[in-house]
Protein backbone atom coordinates (compact mmCIF):
# COMPACT_ATOMS: atom_id res chain seq x y z
CA UNK A 1 0.00 0.00 0.00
CA UNK A 2 1.55 3.27 -0.84
CA UNK A 3 1.98 5.49 1.68
CA UNK A 4 1.64 9.60 1.28
CA UNK A 5 3.41 12.39 3.38
CA UNK A 6 3.13 16.58 3.67
CA UNK A 7 5.65 18.14 4.68
CA UNK A 8 5.05 22.06 6.18
CA UNK A 9 8.16 23.64 6.27
CA UNK A 10 8.65 26.94 8.68
CA UNK A 11 8.45 30.91 7.94
CA UNK A 12 6.51 32.75 9.75
CA UNK A 13 3.09 34.35 9.27
CA UNK A 14 3.93 34.91 4.99
CA UNK A 15 4.58 31.07 4.92
CA UNK A 16 1.84 29.95 6.46
CA UNK A 17 -0.07 32.14 3.52
CA UNK A 18 2.15 31.09 0.97
CA UNK A 19 1.40 27.48 1.79
CA UNK A 20 -2.64 28.14 1.58
CA UNK A 21 -1.80 29.91 -1.42
CA UNK A 22 -0.01 26.67 -2.70
CA UNK A 23 -2.54 24.36 -1.45
CA UNK A 24 -5.30 25.75 -2.71
CA UNK A 25 -3.97 26.31 -6.44
CA UNK A 26 -3.31 22.29 -6.05
CA UNK A 27 -6.70 21.70 -5.34
CA UNK A 28 -8.33 23.66 -8.03
CA UNK A 29 -5.98 21.53 -10.36
CA UNK A 30 -7.58 18.28 -8.33
CA UNK A 31 -4.41 17.55 -6.34
CA UNK A 32 -5.87 16.76 -2.88
CA UNK A 33 -2.77 16.94 -0.21
CA UNK A 34 -4.83 16.68 2.19
CA UNK A 35 -4.85 12.95 1.04
CA UNK A 36 -2.15 12.41 3.21
CA UNK A 37 -1.65 9.62 5.45
CA UNK A 38 0.89 11.36 7.58
CA UNK A 39 1.46 15.32 7.71
CA UNK A 40 4.80 16.80 9.32
CA UNK A 41 4.58 20.40 10.83
CA UNK A 42 6.98 23.09 11.94
CA UNK A 43 6.48 26.50 13.26
CA UNK A 44 4.46 28.02 10.24
CA UNK A 45 3.89 24.67 9.27
CA UNK A 46 2.33 23.56 11.83
CA UNK A 47 -0.35 25.43 11.84
CA UNK A 48 -1.15 25.04 8.31
CA UNK A 49 -0.73 21.40 8.92
CA UNK A 50 -3.16 20.99 11.89
CA UNK A 51 -5.82 22.17 9.89
CA UNK A 52 -5.35 20.23 6.51
CA UNK A 53 -4.97 17.37 8.67
CA UNK A 54 -8.62 18.11 10.45
CA UNK A 55 -9.58 18.15 6.19
CA UNK A 56 -9.82 21.96 6.42
CA UNK A 57 -10.63 23.41 2.66
CA UNK A 58 -7.74 24.84 1.70
CA UNK A 59 -9.94 27.93 -0.74
CA UNK A 60 -11.66 28.61 2.15
CA UNK A 61 -8.52 29.02 4.46
CA UNK A 62 -6.66 30.72 1.50
CA UNK A 63 -9.43 33.30 1.25
CA UNK A 64 -8.95 33.75 4.61
CA UNK A 65 -5.60 34.96 4.73
CA UNK A 66 -6.57 37.68 2.53
CA UNK A 67 -8.66 39.53 5.18
CA UNK A 68 -7.39 42.36 7.11
CA UNK A 69 -5.44 40.55 9.71
CA UNK A 70 -7.43 41.04 13.41
CA UNK A 71 -5.32 39.62 16.33
CA UNK A 72 -1.92 39.19 15.36
CA UNK A 73 0.72 40.39 17.25
CA UNK A 74 3.30 41.01 14.89
CA UNK A 75 6.76 40.42 15.68
CA UNK A 76 9.79 41.60 14.33
CA UNK A 77 12.71 38.93 12.67
CA UNK A 78 15.12 41.31 11.13
CA UNK A 79 18.75 41.53 10.88
CA UNK A 80 19.21 41.55 14.97
CA UNK A 81 17.44 38.62 15.28
CA UNK A 82 19.34 36.97 12.96
CA UNK A 83 22.79 38.33 14.08
CA UNK A 84 21.87 36.74 17.76
CA UNK A 85 20.95 33.31 15.74
CA UNK A 86 24.50 33.49 14.10
CA UNK A 87 26.44 34.05 17.30
CA UNK A 88 24.44 31.13 19.10
CA UNK A 89 25.24 28.72 16.10
CA UNK A 90 29.31 29.81 15.62
CA UNK A 91 30.39 30.30 19.26
CA UNK A 92 30.86 27.76 21.15
CA UNK A 93 30.22 23.68 20.22
CA UNK A 94 28.77 22.81 16.90
CA UNK A 95 26.89 19.65 18.07
CA UNK A 96 23.40 20.12 16.85
CA UNK A 97 22.28 19.99 20.33
CA UNK A 98 24.69 22.26 21.81
CA UNK A 99 23.42 24.90 19.14
CA UNK A 100 19.88 24.51 20.01
CA UNK A 101 20.68 24.84 23.71
CA UNK A 102 22.37 28.40 23.25
CA UNK A 103 18.97 29.09 20.71
CA UNK A 104 17.17 28.47 23.72
CA UNK A 105 19.06 30.31 26.25
CA UNK A 106 18.09 33.42 23.77
CA UNK A 107 14.46 32.21 23.73
CA UNK A 108 14.36 31.97 27.46
CA UNK A 109 15.49 36.08 27.92
CA UNK A 110 11.90 37.27 25.71
CA UNK A 111 10.34 38.89 28.71
CA UNK A 112 6.47 38.04 28.95
CA UNK A 113 3.54 35.56 29.24
CA UNK A 114 3.05 33.11 26.81
CA UNK A 115 -0.46 32.95 27.19
CA UNK A 116 -0.79 36.22 24.96
CA UNK A 117 0.88 34.13 21.76
CA UNK A 118 -1.56 30.71 22.50
CA UNK A 119 -4.39 32.89 21.96
CA UNK A 120 -2.94 34.16 18.73
CA UNK A 121 -2.37 30.11 17.66
CA UNK A 122 -6.21 29.67 19.01
CA UNK A 123 -7.54 32.18 16.99
CA UNK A 124 -5.93 30.62 14.06
CA UNK A 125 -6.90 27.42 14.38
CA UNK A 126 -10.90 27.09 13.24
CA UNK A 127 -10.51 22.92 15.02
CA UNK A 128 -8.81 22.53 18.00
CA UNK A 129 -8.31 18.84 18.21
CA UNK A 130 -6.00 16.64 16.95
CA UNK A 131 -7.33 14.68 14.29
CA UNK A 132 -8.61 11.15 14.59
CA UNK A 133 -7.25 9.94 11.09
CA UNK A 134 -4.48 11.59 9.29
CA UNK A 135 -1.25 11.06 11.39
CA UNK A 136 -0.42 14.68 12.18
CA UNK A 137 3.20 15.47 13.77
CA UNK A 138 4.06 18.88 15.33
CA UNK A 139 7.69 19.68 15.94
CA UNK A 140 9.09 21.69 18.80
CA UNK A 141 12.42 21.75 20.94
CA UNK A 142 12.97 21.78 24.97
CA UNK A 143 14.75 25.74 25.09
CA UNK A 144 16.50 24.19 28.16
CA UNK A 145 17.92 20.97 27.16
CA UNK A 146 17.72 21.46 23.39
CA UNK A 147 16.08 17.90 22.78
CA UNK A 148 13.77 17.93 19.96
CA UNK A 149 10.03 16.96 20.61
CA UNK A 150 7.08 15.55 18.28
CA UNK A 151 3.66 15.99 19.62
CA UNK A 152 1.12 14.27 18.28
CA UNK A 153 -2.22 12.55 19.28
CA UNK A 154 -1.02 10.23 21.79
CA UNK A 155 1.16 13.11 23.91
CA UNK A 156 -1.59 14.23 25.89
CA UNK A 157 -1.21 17.39 25.04
CA UNK A 158 -3.87 19.99 23.36
CA UNK A 159 -3.41 20.35 19.34
CA UNK A 160 -3.07 24.61 20.38
CA UNK A 161 -0.23 24.22 22.58
CA UNK A 162 1.66 21.98 20.52
CA UNK A 163 1.33 24.10 17.67
CA UNK A 164 2.04 27.51 19.93
CA UNK A 165 4.92 25.88 21.17
CA UNK A 166 6.17 24.69 17.33
CA UNK A 167 5.78 28.31 16.53
CA UNK A 168 7.61 29.91 19.68
CA UNK A 169 10.48 31.80 17.49
CA UNK A 170 13.27 31.90 19.64
CA UNK A 171 14.41 36.15 20.59
CA UNK A 172 11.30 36.72 19.30
CA UNK A 173 8.33 35.05 21.30
CA UNK A 174 8.34 33.42 24.88
CA UNK A 175 8.76 29.57 24.97
CA UNK A 176 5.26 27.63 26.14
CA UNK A 177 5.08 25.32 28.60
CA UNK A 178 3.91 21.74 28.22
CA UNK A 179 3.97 19.62 31.09
CA UNK A 180 6.47 21.49 33.52
CA UNK A 181 8.99 21.65 30.31
CA UNK A 182 9.60 25.76 28.13
CA UNK A 183 9.08 24.60 24.51
CA UNK A 184 10.46 26.83 21.33
CA UNK A 185 10.17 26.60 17.79
CA UNK A 186 10.72 23.63 15.72
CA UNK A 187 12.55 25.17 13.55
CA UNK A 188 15.79 25.57 15.72
CA UNK A 189 15.95 21.65 14.89
CA UNK A 190 15.14 21.95 10.64
CA UNK A 191 12.95 24.54 8.64
CA UNK A 192 11.37 21.26 7.91
CA UNK A 193 12.03 18.34 9.81
CA UNK A 194 11.47 16.29 6.70
CA UNK A 195 12.81 13.70 8.12
CA UNK A 196 10.02 12.88 9.78
CA UNK A 197 8.90 11.35 6.45
CA UNK A 198 12.00 8.73 6.16
CA UNK A 199 9.60 5.22 5.18
CA UNK A 200 6.38 7.09 3.27
CA UNK A 201 6.44 5.94 -0.22
CA UNK A 202 5.46 9.53 -1.96
CA UNK A 203 6.76 12.93 0.03
CA UNK A 204 5.84 16.46 -0.96
CA UNK A 205 7.73 19.16 0.71
CA UNK A 206 6.54 22.93 1.11
CA UNK A 207 9.20 24.92 2.52
CA UNK A 208 8.66 28.88 2.44
CA UNK A 209 12.32 28.59 3.75
CA UNK A 210 14.82 26.36 2.20
CA UNK A 211 18.49 27.26 3.39
CA UNK A 212 19.95 25.56 6.67
CA UNK A 213 21.60 27.49 9.48
CA UNK A 214 24.78 26.14 11.04
CA UNK A 215 24.06 22.67 11.78
CA UNK A 216 20.58 22.66 10.97
CA UNK A 217 19.83 20.82 7.56
CA UNK A 218 18.39 23.01 4.83
CA UNK A 219 15.41 21.34 2.83
CA UNK A 220 17.62 20.34 -0.08
CA UNK A 221 19.59 18.11 2.24
CA UNK A 222 16.30 16.00 3.93
CA UNK A 223 14.96 15.56 -0.19
CA UNK A 224 18.45 14.37 -1.01
CA UNK A 225 17.84 11.52 1.89
CA UNK A 226 14.31 10.91 1.27
CA UNK A 227 14.88 10.30 -2.32
CA UNK A 228 16.48 7.30 -1.81
CA UNK A 229 13.77 5.12 -1.31
CA UNK A 230 10.90 7.95 -1.83
CA UNK A 231 9.64 9.94 -4.82
CA UNK A 232 9.99 13.58 -3.09
CA UNK A 233 9.21 16.84 -4.92
CA UNK A 234 10.24 20.14 -2.93
CA UNK A 235 8.08 23.04 -3.12
CA UNK A 236 9.87 26.42 -2.51
CA UNK A 237 9.01 30.18 -3.39
CA UNK A 238 9.68 31.30 -6.57
CA UNK A 239 10.97 35.12 -6.73
CA UNK A 240 7.22 36.70 -6.97
CA UNK A 241 6.60 35.24 -3.74
CA UNK A 242 10.33 35.59 -2.34
CA UNK A 243 9.37 39.60 -2.99
CA UNK A 244 6.17 39.14 -1.66
CA UNK A 245 7.37 38.06 1.83
CA UNK A 246 9.37 41.05 2.11
CA UNK A 247 12.24 41.56 4.90
CA UNK A 248 9.75 40.27 8.21
CA UNK A 249 8.47 36.89 7.56
CA UNK A 250 6.23 37.68 10.77
CA UNK A 251 4.67 40.85 9.73
CA UNK A 252 0.97 40.46 9.14
CA UNK A 253 0.20 43.29 6.46
CA UNK A 254 2.23 40.68 4.06
CA UNK A 255 0.21 38.21 4.67
CA UNK A 256 -2.63 38.84 1.73
CA UNK A 257 0.43 39.56 -0.84
CA UNK A 258 2.16 36.02 0.01
CA UNK A 259 -0.88 33.93 0.08
CA UNK A 260 -1.71 35.55 -3.48
CA UNK A 261 1.57 34.94 -4.93
CA UNK A 262 1.00 31.03 -3.17
CA UNK A 263 -1.30 30.48 -5.56
CA UNK A 264 0.02 32.25 -8.49
CA UNK A 265 2.98 29.95 -8.28
CA UNK A 266 0.94 26.86 -7.72
CA UNK A 267 0.15 26.47 -11.52
CA UNK A 268 3.57 25.97 -12.06
CA UNK A 269 4.70 23.16 -10.03
CA UNK A 270 1.13 21.29 -10.52
CA UNK A 271 3.13 18.94 -12.85
CA UNK A 272 5.97 17.91 -10.70
CA UNK A 273 3.24 17.32 -7.35
CA UNK A 274 1.34 15.68 -9.69
CA UNK A 275 3.85 12.94 -10.94
CA UNK A 276 4.77 12.13 -7.12
CA UNK A 277 1.26 12.14 -5.59
CA UNK A 278 -0.93 10.20 -7.71
CA UNK A 279 -0.37 6.73 -8.38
Amino acid sequence: MTRRALVLGGGGITGIAWEWGILAGLAEAGIALSDADLVVGTSAGSVVGAQVANGLDPAVRYEAQLVPPDGELAGAFGTGTMLRYGLAMLVGSHAPRKVRQRLGRLALRVDGDASARVAVIDSRLPVKEWPSETALRITAVDAETGEFRVFDRESGVPLVHAVAASCAVPGVWPPVTIDGRRYMDGGTRSGTNADLAAGYDKVVLLAPVTRGFGPMPGAAAHVARLRGDAAVTLVSPDPDAVRAFGRNLLDPAKRADAARAGLRQAASVVAAVREVWSD
